[in-house]
């Protein structure tokens, strides 16, 4: 018998929300309502929105079938239609899900692209991917290249280069898709609107500050983005739920709790972790419970800033709107080099007072996996904190392993431990 997973009420607003959205993209060909398929790094909802037109990201649709145990069955249709095993699992996952009839995870059917905007923000596979949904779907395909910071800092340049492509190909895209023009005014709310929800996300976020932290940020945090990441950017139905987050993240802290976790919530904090990478989503729950039961707490991770690093510093601005949206793609986790990254992680480990980090490499995602051991190595020499290692996969249940996973998690706390035990004495014996 499967025990139902312990949620608090930011997790059941979110799960309703977007399980709406989805039933309103199963009824877009009967409403006349036209959709855009696009990324979650440097998404442009606000714009799309601005068009009234509905956003559709494959990621979500792909983790939406690992975590429904969906996505065993899709992957392996997508290699018997000769994909390799080395291609990203997310693009199998959404191949298989498109050639199953595209059901999503409402059980209804999603609807065709009216258009494939592609916005490149630090991964080759997205390119592909969407050659790929191009030869299916026979949509209009635009693509924005955000450039990479390569010297880790946004130049005039590239921002320059990057709104000259808003003005003069995705914005008449967009208008050509819709049929309406663009309206910079409608853009200026939904950015204002942004920033505000902004706000409050990154106020939840550096909760987590706290002893005990009322949040686990990599675990819990994968819904606590999921409007802002996804298709809700800019609404008013955005706003209200980071403000109510907010407010009950608040009363977490005014109460001295930790997070909920699957089984309820967490008594005790022992360990502060920062973790690197995605998580596993067709093990979710059983990875989090791992972490929870040796009293693990994820203060800060690098995944709940794929689709935006505002706790950095970066807010959508209606005063600049298409500088704006040029900065957001170009500051995307993923289109950060590596010693900026390096550096983010370090903060955080700082910033939170982590124990360690741990990095959960994924096996099929380059954008994140590549340089991650030289990214530990240096993290561990400047902050002298344990460093650990994990692998398993983002939707293939073949390259999760329970086992190997749950030992390695018990060995690196055990590390911890030891470490912070032996510290005391160590200061003592200085001279």
């Amino acid at each position: 018998m499967t025990i139902a997973a312990r949620k608090d009420r930011s997790q059941e607003r979110q799960k309703q929300m977007i399980a709406e959205h989805f039933q309103r993209l199963g009824r877009a060909r009967e409403s006349g309502e036209k959709c855009v398929y696009t990324f979650v790094p440097g998404n442009l909802t606000e714009l799309l929105r601005a068009f009234d037109l509905l956003p559709v990201l494959p990621e979500i649709n792909a983790l939406q079938s690992g975590m429904r145990g969906k996505s065993r069955e899709y992957i392996g249709l997508a290699e018997k239609l000769g994909h390799s095993e080395d291609v990203c699992t997310y693009v199998k996952c959404d191949i298989g899900m498109l050639k199953s009839g595209n059901i999503g995870p409402t059980g209804e059917r999603l609807p065709d692209p009216d258009l494939l905007l592609l916005s490149y923000t630090g991964c080759f596979t997205f390119l592909k991917w969407f050659e790929l949904l191009r030869q299916e779907y026979r949509a209009p395909t635009v693509m924005l290249h955000v450039p990479y910071q390569a010297d880790g800092q946004i130049t005039p340049s590239q921002r320059e280069y990057v709104v000259a492509q808003l003005k003069h190909k995705v914005i008449p895209a967009l208008e050509r898709v819709s049929g309406k023009k663009f309206d910079i005014d409608k853009l200026r709310e939904q950015l204002r609107r942004s920033a505000q929800a902004e706000d409050d996300l990154v106020w939840v976020l550096q909760s987590a500050r706290h002893r005990p932290s009322p949040i686990d940020a990599y675990f819990g945090g994968v819904y606590y983005i999921g409007p802002i990441f996804s298709a809700f950017r800019g609404t008013q139905e955005a706003l209200e739920y980071y403000r109510e987050l907010r407010e009950e993240v608040a009363e977490r802290i005014a109460l001295g709790l930790g997070p909920v976790t699957p089984d309820g919530p967490l008594e005790r904090e022992k360990f502060r972790v920062v973790v690197e990478g995605p998580p596993n989503w067709t093990s979710f729950r059983e990875f989090w419970k791992m972490f929870a039961d040796e009293g693990a707490v994820v203060v800060a991770s690098t995944y709940t800033k794929v689709g935006g690093t505002y706790d950095l510093g970066f807010r959508h601005d209606p005063d600049r709107p298409l500088e704006s949206l040029a900065d957001y793609c170009l500051g995307c986790y993923t289109n950060l080099n590596l010693p900026t990254r390096v550096d983010v992680l370090c903060q955080y480990m700082d910033e939170y007072s982590a124990d360690g980090l741990l990095v959960h490499s994924v096996k099929s995602c380059n954008s994140f996996s590549a340089g991650q051991l030289a990214m530990l190595n240096e993290v561990e020499r400047r902050t002298g904190k344990p460093v650990g290692f994990l692998e398993s996969d983002l939707v293939d249940p073949r390259y999760f392993s329970a086992a190997n996973i749950k030992n390695r998690l018990e060995s690196y706390f055990q590390m911890v431990a030891q470490k912070r035990a032996a510290a005391p004495r160590t200061e003592a014996s200085a001279p």
